[in-house]
């Protein structure tokens, strides 16, 4: 498969249109950076983040699994939580702010990555293995997905994207929306 800006427009709207999370992740694009930012971020924005990055997959992902990383996510203390996102928003390197993160129970590095995606959507970009997948089949990216994710081959994913979002004229968000649906299209 070819990816090109065509492509990732057409399928970007097509998540915009079709996919029942898009709503509310808009509205979670424009207001969580800020409040990552400036300090109002209250439990419920993190939470939401843990749960969105499982949720969204509608059932692929077990009750159980699903709980059980949630059940962890609750058990950190809500202000080693603030302490931690306050340090992240502080460095701008991204191989420490995912290391910070991936310290809370509960967080992976995609999970990390998605905490990331919601404090700098401009910057950062959630990774999974479906669209990791679409990358890997379109030769964009060389090896294939593993599980666990290191940091390395997250920043690596991360580069390419950004990459691809700047050849395409795009932002990073229609192009996660893109492969998304890619990614849903060669399941089925």
């Amino acid at each position: 498969m070819k990816l090109d800006r065509d492509l990732v427009l057409e399928k970007s709207r097509e998540y915009e249109q079709h996919e029942p999370l898009y709503l509310v992740e808009q509205e979670r694009l424009e207001t969580l950076p800020d409040a990552f930012e400036n300090g109002t971020v209250v439990w419920k924005d993190v939470e939401w983040v843990v749960r969105w990055y499982y949720r969204r997959y509608l059932g692929t992902f077990s009750h159980r699994t699903r709980e059980s990383v949630e059940r962890r996510f609750k058990q950190n203390d809500w202000e080693a939580v603030r302490e931690t996102i306050e340090s992240v928003v502080e460095t701008s390197e991204t191989t420490e702010r995912v290391r910070r993160l991936t310290e809370l129970s509960g967080v992976s590095v995609p999970v990390a990555s998605a905490f990331l995606q919601y404090t700098d959507p401009t910057e950062y970009v959630v990774v999974d293995d479906r669209v990791w997948a679409v990358l890997h089949r379109a030769e964009a990216l060389r090896d294939p997905y593993s599980d666990p994710l290191s940091v390395a081959a997250y920043l690596t994913y991360l580069e390419q994207c950004r990459s691809m979002a700047a050849d395409f004229d795009v932002d990073l968000q229609t192009l996660y929306r893109a492969l998304w649906r890619l990614a849903k299209e060669q399941e089925d």
